[in-house]
């Protein structure tokens, strides 16, 4: 009787494919399993292979084919030879491949673990309309796979069984640049008056004149009495891009928005990292300064005669475009 003590022999018999390794395992195979009754009357007929039933994975049919005598009979030393083939219901053309890495299995009845075969390195298979199966010719060795007391064929039954991953092509790809127009140009300063005469604050919200950073076109949203949940108790300022970026580009961007203290030199600011794409085009604060601070006039110098300034700064940029 084989048990797992004895695959090292079992490798022993099966030198000439040094390539491929066999280990057991409990876990049953997750994609197909290919069961054959009345085994023997296989080679009783002289039939040279029986293939299973097609069965999809990876968006192709595939069958197992198993050569009770093997594939190849280069030696007196017969073996059971086991391989995946891609179903004739594809309709390759000659041209096509499909990139596939798998694992074959036969199923150790008395162990109740499964005989895994597969590629020692790892390595993909590549099938194609000329090339429509691969596999393995020495899976064991025909004396050891027909006596059932080593647990593969009892009462004249087996089980084989596989895995298919199937390797998609790329389809896409991205291309990743530092934008080098930022190297001179990094800042834009703001000067804007938010508070009237009274120091009522003059409108909800206003917009900065568009300007050039990076090669693109921004602007500054800003809320003087402060938006959404900060309504009321900050500042909010934001960064805009004032035209969209082209389908397929992001733009990654690390930049600082300040309030800048105009009587200490204390200035206020907050840095971020943001995506700008697609329906993306704005990132900042909603609180970027409290406004108890922003009107606090003996101890800052933030806003003088209802005017403040605010500044926005580039320190990096990285364009990440698709390409297929």
């Amino acid at each position: 009787m084989l048990v797992e003590s004895d695959m090292e022999d079992v490798k022993g018999l099966l030198d000439d494919e040094s390539e491929v390794t066999r280990e057991f395992r409990d876990l049953r195979p997750v994609h197909y399993l290919f069961k054959i009754e009345n085994f023997s009357l296989l080679s009783n007929v002289k039939v040279d292979k029986y293939e299973s039933p097609d069965f999809e994975l990876g968006g192709y049919n595939w069958r197992l084919c198993v050569y009770p005598e093997g594939k190849k009979k280069v030696n007196e030393n017969k073996h059971i030879s086991l391989y995946l083939v891609v179903s004739k219901s594809n309709s390759f053309t000659l041209h096509k491949e499909v990139n596939v890495y798998f694992k074959l299995f036969v199923y150790n009845q008395i162990l109740d673990k499964y005989l895994t075969v597969q590629d020692a390195k790892g390595r993909v298979s590549r099938f194609s309309g000329t090339k429509t199966e691969r596999g393995f010719d020495q899976v064991l060795p025909l004396n050891v796979f027909n006596d059932a007391s080593n647990g593969y064929l009892i009462d004249d039954c087996c089980i084989f069984g596989a895995e298919v991953f199937v390797l998609a092509p790329i389809n896409k790809g991205v291309c990743v640049s530092l934008v080098k127009e930022l190297v001179n140009n990094s800042t834009y300063t703001w000067n804007v008056q938010i508070q009237n005469s009274a120091g009522v604050v003059k409108q909800e919200s206003c917009i900065s004149e568009v300007f050039v950073i990076g090669g693109y076109k921004w602007t500054l949203l800003l809320y003087p009495n402060g938006n959404s949940s900060q309504k009321g108790k900050s500042l909010s300022l934001f960064l805009q891009m004032h035209e969209a970026l082209t389908h397929g580009h992001k733009l990654s961007v690390e930049f600082v928005v300040r309030v800048k203290d105009q009587l200490h030199g204390k200035h206020h600011e907050k840095t971020t990292t943001n995506q700008f794409y697609g329906s993306i085009g704005d990132w900042g604060f909603s609180d970027l300064i409290p406004l108890s601070k922003l009107n606090d006039k003996l101890n800052d110098g933030y806003l003088i005669k209802g005017g403040i300034i605010l500044e926005v700064q580039f320190s990096l940029m990285i364009l990440t475009k698709e390409f297929s």
